[in-house]
């Protein structure tokens, strides 16, 4: 654009925005992380219930089953568990610190259910299995609202491009639009003003889809 325009304004508007391409990236980032926690909890239940139900104790049940999952995004948030267990020590407590990592928070149902079975002699399994159940329900709602605000998400998506489809119909018409834009005191103006209302649009739109995801 700054070739095009023979202008260097599009190339300190584009290095203006690459910190905000870059938080947008890391904030999508940390929502797959969350999500793979998240899925990694259900499994941790389900595979911890079955281990239980087959006759093992629960500090070996939760060992066997994370050396099974080796390598999986819970290893370093569990460890502290995984000693506990192993070496006697208060598994609800360790993996109540575990459920503070962002997609985690399934585990603190995990050490309630432990706490019980230990404190009071429940069966471990069946509080398993109910955790398992309402965590999976947990999970297709939050998909299903995912779904739902998919529209959303391309509405903003499509208010930002917008823009550029105009430059675009402007110079097929003969406009020159980039040059009226870059080089004139008017057009300057109105990319200005625009800037900043396109701005305050994507944010807004955005805005209110982070709310209606944080609603829910």
């Amino acid at each position: 654009m700054a070739l095009l325009g023979a202008s260097p304004i599009p190339a300190v508007l584009g290095m203006a925005a690459v910190p905000i391409v870059r938080r947008l990236r890391r904030a999508s980032d940390v929502r797959e992380e969350h999500d793979r926690r998240a899925e990694a909890v259900i499994a941790l239940c389900g595979a911890l219930a079955g281990e239980v139900r087959a006759g093992r104790q629960p500090g070996e049940a939760l060992t066997l089953v994370l050396r099974g999952q080796g390598g999986g995004v819970l290893d370093g948030a569990l460890a502290p568990a995984v000693a506990a267990a192993r070496f006697g020590g208060d598994v609800a407590t360790a993996l109540t610190g575990a459920s503070r990592a962002p997609g985690a928070e399934g585990l603190r149902g995990l050490a309630a259910c432990w706490r019980v079975a230990v404190d009071r002699g429940a069966g471990l399994a069946d509080g398993l299995e109910r955790l398992d159940a309402a965590l999976r329900s947990e999970r297709d709602r939050r998909a299903d609202l995912r779904s739902q605000l998919a529209g959303a998400r391309a509405t903003t998506v499509m208010l930002a491009g917008l823009p550029v489809l105009g430059l675009l119909l402007g110079t097929a018409m003969g406009a020159d639009p980039l040059r009226i834009l870059l080089h004139t005191g008017a057009g300057l103006a109105c990319l200005a003003v625009g800037g900043v209302l396109e701005a305050a649009g994507v944010w807004w739109a955005s805005r209110i889809v982070r709310g209606a995801e944080a609603g829910a």
